[in-house]
């Protein structure tokens, strides 16, 4: 389990430190920046329902290996290369390679842990990439203050293929399942169901939140003078709670002290009231917010991810973690784009207000639909 755990430190770290670094490059436009942001993201909506696919097909394993070589080939690229225009090749190439490894590792692990301890073994995978997006603004900006981009690019290099070797050494050969043909109709029926849909838009929301928290949390320790400290505290706070409670959950689910049916609800619950404290002005209202959103996303992630490997045919993991992550994906993106498209209208904290109460909504909806699934499967999804 090591090296997925690894393996989603790697794709955490390199989205987020480069992210980060870029925007303190002053030869990079506000533009550009976005250019660049939206082109890892895209690459990785639009192909990691084809990789998930690809892993059933051919096996977990040869996808997450190969994602991994590509993630060190692109970020090699750009230190070989370092230029403007090899930049954008990179990125593309990172986000690409991500798209591979990311759903593929999901549904290893999955298919190697056995089906009641997946709450801990989602717990134990979300903590280290929570561990990854908490370090990767830090060590990726002392390293491009060092030594530039090139250095960062570099030791993401260095760490993607470390991976890549450690896995192809220690993770075992999953050999692809046989499986009934699948037509379109049939997998938009699996991917409507309440089963899939529920926790899928429980982890876009809890997205949403966390990527909104990172990004307009320092909007409001700023218009609040609060110095940079004080907001990268406060940043670092909800990834450090988020990190924290994971594991926690995970066990929870596993020990039969936690539905998902409640601790989704839960999660949401939690996740809105982070929200509804943003809007409050001055620190107390950050850090409490912050810490809110890190818990509220932190109970959503493995129970989400545990409920779909556990509703999953297991020869359809790779499609379902890709989707899943997809849906993942537009959270990250759609949470910020609401709040930036309200705040231009009024104010920043009616921006957090809206995507509260889209979120409280969310979570009343999760719970019907998880309780007509629960009703129509028995108890596999009251474990």
């Amino acid at each position: 389990m090591w090296p997925l755990y690894a393996a989603g430190f790697t794709t955490a770290f390199g989205a987020h430190g480069i992210a980060a670094s870029l925007g303190g490059d002053a030869a990079v436009s506000l533009l550009v920046l976005g250019g660049l942001l939206a082109l890892y993201d895209g690459a990785e909506v639009l192909l990691k329902p084809v990789f998930g696919t690809l892993a059933d097909r051919i096996g977990a394993r040869p996808v997450l290996l190969g994602g991994l070589v590509a993630f060190a080939a692109a970020s090699a690229l750009y230190v070989l290369a370092d230029s403007p225009g090899w930049l954008w090749a990179a990125r593309l190439g990172q986000g690409a390679a991500a798209s591979a490894f990311s759903p593929s590792a999901s549904a290893l692990v999955a298919r190697l842990n056995p089906a009641a301890e997946h709450g801990r073994a989602f717990g134990s995978y979300g903590f280290y990439k929570s561990i990854g997006y908490t370090l990767g603004p830090l060590l990726g900006g002392a390293l491009v203050w060092a030594a530039g981009l090139r250095l960062l690019f570099g030791v993401l290099a260095l760490l993607a293929a470390a991976v890549a070797v450690w896995a192809a050494l220690a993770v075992p050969v999953v050999p692809p399942l046989p499986k009934a043909r699948q037509t379109v109709l049939d997998l938009s029926r699996r991917l409507a169901d309440p089963v899939f849909l529920a926790p899928t838009s429980a982890l876009a929301a809890a997205t949403a939140a966390l990527s909104v928290g990172v990004g307009f949390l320092p909007v409001s320790g700023r218009a609040a003078g609060l110095g940079t400290v004080a907001t990268g505290a406060a940043v670092s706070l909800l990834a450090a709670t988020a990190a924290l409670v994971q594991p926690r959950a995970g066990r929870a689910l596993d020990d039969g002290r936690l539905s998902t049916r409640t601790g989704l609800a839960a999660g949401l619950a939690v996740t809105t009231a982070g929200l509804a404290c943003a809007m409050l002005p001055g620190l107390t209202g950050i850090l409490v917010g912050a810490t809110l959103i890190g818990a509220g996303t932190g109970l959503i992630t493995p129970l989400g991810f545990a409920a779909l490997a556990t509703s999953t045919p297991t020869e359809r993991l790779g499609q379902t973690m890709g989707a899943a992550e997809l849906g993942r994906e537009l959270g990250d993106a759609g949470g910020p784009l609401l709040v930036a498209a309200v705040a231009s209208l009024a104010t920043l904290t009616y921006g957090y207000g809206a995507l509260a109460a889209l979120t409280g909504v969310g979570a009343v909806v999760a719970l019907a639909r998880l309780r007509a699934a629960a009703a129509a499967l028995g108890t596999e999804l009251e474990r």
